[in-house]
């Protein structure tokens, strides 16, 4: 696979992973909340994975034909934000100091992650319109292996993103409280904006 193409992509993805959205709004909560951030990541990047793996496998162009399943797919991953955001804003009427962190389990953390990107139908969506673009039928490697590569490359990129997002959260906020509640709160809100539009967009559409 070119190297060319590989970098072009890489460009492209990280304008994509340092733009807020949910997965941000997930990733300072969870440096806010949880004594361990990495559950709370690993979700979020096994969500991108299993993107790049249905869109690789071919799935992807499959449901995007089918826009009752698109439908569907988006309307789940909407109300699940809008539920995710609801649940952030009144958990933070809690404390959120460093010594008061919740000890929610790795696997709820985890599921929770991948909730947030592996339900998100805009980010499905991308991978379907962006990945296959920077791919070459001639290639040595086939499409799908050249999907999954540059999927990698993409979670590779979230992984340093949404570290240092949840990070730096935890380093200066987790001293103080109050700021600490008003950025739970505007993550969760942001989280239930997210999901209000795309219920918005499908009923327009």
């Amino acid at each position: 696979m070119a190297v060319g193409s590989i970098v072009a992509f890489w460009a492209v993805s990280v304008l994509f992973v340092i733009t807020p959205g949910a997965d941000w709004a997930y990733a300072i909560n969870a440096g806010l909340r949880n004594r361990s951030i990495f559950p709370a990541v690993a979700g979020l990047l096994c969500g991108h994975l299993a993107a790049t793996i249905i869109v690789a496998a071919g799935v992807g162009a499959l449901v995007a034909a089918n826009p009752m399943v698109l439908t569907v797919l988006t309307i789940i991953g909407a109300a699940y934000l809008v539920w995710l955001g609801i649940t952030m804003m009144i958990s933070s009427a809690g404390p959120t100091a460093s010594s008061d962190r919740v000890s929610s389990s790795a696997f709820r953390q985890l599921a929770r992650g991948f909730g947030v990107s592996g339900l998100n139908p805009k980010v499905f969506l991308l991978f379907l319109a962006l990945l296959p673009q920077f791919t070459n039928p001639s290639g040595h490697w086939p499409v799908a292996m050249q999907i999954i590569a540059l999927g990698l490359v993409h979670t590779l990129s979230c992984a340093v993103v949404y570290m240092a997002v949840g990070l730096a959260s935890r380093r200066v906020l987790a001293s103080k409280p109050s700021a600490a509640r008003i950025v739970t709160r505007l993550s969760g809100t942001a989280m239930v904006c997210i999901g209000v539009f795309l219920l918005v967009e499908q009923l327009v559409h």
